[in-house]
């Protein structure tokens, strides 16, 4: 009785808190559902121009991708992504890494040494991803698998872009580092 007691204090606290209360008691040999193949959060799909013909995301699958949202190329934000990436680039090109710009407004080119294909629809991409229309700048990377490792509106360090490309998800979860 006296461990129930505070699972029931706590249950009421919650539940005159506003909260919803639902039974946390586990089956004796429930199991945690596990993600298909590894793939937790399939990133949404989108195109891109290529040689003579649309490409999809899902069309480079085994390559990882790294999309940055922004309004702009002109951005502030972009150009110091761009920067933080230019002093990677080698690494990644080693590993097939897809750069994919989606503009939500002014479209234009960019200034970079670093091969960036432009997203057809940068508005439709946004909120593909759940990008607000307010929000200046977003950067996800997508795993080899299809996955949506990372996403945040902040710029990135070298260091962390580097961790994510090259640890899948399973990876990260395992250490603790998503």
């Amino acid at each position: 009785m006296r461990s129930f007691l505070p699972a029931l204090l706590l249950a009421a606290s919650l539940a005159t808190a506003g909260a919803v209360v639902t039974n946390t008691t586990k089956a004796p040999n429930a199991t945690v559902p596990t993600p298909t193949n590894g793939i937790v959060r399939l990133a949404p799909d989108f195109t891109f121009p290529s040689i003579g013909k649309n490409q999809s995301l899902r069309g480079v699958r085994g390559q990882p991708v790294v999309l940055i949202i922004v309004k702009s190329p002109k951005s502030r934000e972009f150009k110091a992504q761009l920067k933080v990436l230019k002093g990677i680039y080698q690494q990644f090109a080693n590993k097939q890494v897809v750069f994919v710009a989606a503009f939500t407004g002014e479209p234009g080119p960019i200034m970079s040494d670093i091969p960036f294909v432009i997203a057809n629809n940068g508005p439709g991409v946004a909120a593909a991803y759940g990008v607000p229309d307010k929000q200046k700048f977003t950067i996800a990377i997508i795993g080899k698998d299809g996955n949506l490792d990372y996403q945040t509106n902040q710029v990135l360090n070298a260091n962390r872009v580097r961790d994510v490309v090259q640890n899948s998800y399973a990876v990260q979860a395992t250490t603790g580092r998503f």
